[in-house]
């Protein structure tokens, strides 16, 4: 599975070079939510590999709905992570592919196919970046941190639209930034490039192996409340453990995801 979930991981970034540097078709799937052939087709290549060697695995992916097998094992993907940014031309996008059994996640690779790298994580082996191994940063101040962050596509017309949060961070931190793909934001906290990370409203496939990367370079991943964090959560504080709980400090003063339900 190891060797598969790689194999997976560099076919379909190579395939999404291939169409970045010919030309992408943008259609919508929402009124800013954009979809590309690309995202279908490097679905359509990783769901193909995996059905080859276990049929009968479940999979949850971005595109597609591939039905409910009841297995133990669950493949959870982003064929193209960093779709405004893809079909904008600008080059900072992923593959990201994780695999749970028995609910648990157990491996995780993100690959970033424009500077050919590839960081993977396997339970209790440790994180690497092609073949370093990983380990978060060790700044243990909020005040010299350099954080990251998104915003969801329904930011316009929402309380929770993070705007307060940046603004309280920006202030809080030595700098904060939005590249505008989670996979590897959570990739470079477990490579220490970023202290921090928040975010809300983000699916499993955006999650599932940027979780499993921070937590194997030491790093710590919680709701905002500092809770365990599941995929199924609609808010993500990733960090190097030592500016964890700064981070949850000014995470609860904001408008969060259920603020979107009061009147």
């Amino acid at each position: 599975m190891k060797d598969l979930i790689i194999k997976a991981a560099r076919e379909s970034g190579k395939l999404l070079m291939e169409k970045f540097e010919s030309g992408i078709q943008v259609e919508f799937k929402g009124r800013f939510d954009l979809v590309t052939e690309a995202d279908r087709q490097s679905e359509a290549l990783i769901v193909k590999l995996i059905r080859e060697q276990y049929p009968d695995h479940d999979i949850l992916a971005e595109e597609g709905d591939y039905g409910q097998k009841n297995s133990d094992y669950r493949w959870v993907i982003d064929p193209l992570d960093g779709t405004t940014n893809y079909a904008h031309g600008f080059p900072w996008f992923a593959v990201s592919i994780a695999l749970e059994v028995h609910g648990r996640l157990e491996l995780g690779v993100v690959y970033n196919p424009y500077v050919g790298e590839l960081y993977f994580a396997e339970r209790g082996t440790g994180a690497f970046l092609n073949d370093r191994r990983l380990q978060v940063s060790t700044i243990d101040n909020l005040e010299h941190s350099l954080l990251a962050t998104g915003f969801a596509y329904d930011h316009r017309n929402c309380k929770a639209n993070n705007y307060d949060y940046f603004t309280q961070f920006q202030k809080a931190s030595q700098a904060c930034r939005r590249p505008g793909v989670a996979s590897l934001d959570l990739a470079s906290v477990a490579a220490g490039r970023f202290d921090g990370f928040w975010e809300m409203k983000l699916k499993p496939w955006d999650l599932a192996a940027g979780i499993l990367l921070v937590e194997e370079a030491g790093g710590l991943v919680s709701d905002f409340d500092g809770r365990p964090m599941a995929l199924t959560c609609l808010e993500c504080l990733a960090s190097n453990r030592l500016v964890h709980t700064e981070m949850q400090d000014i995470l609860q003063q904001g408008c969060r995801p259920h603020d979107d339900l009061s009147p």
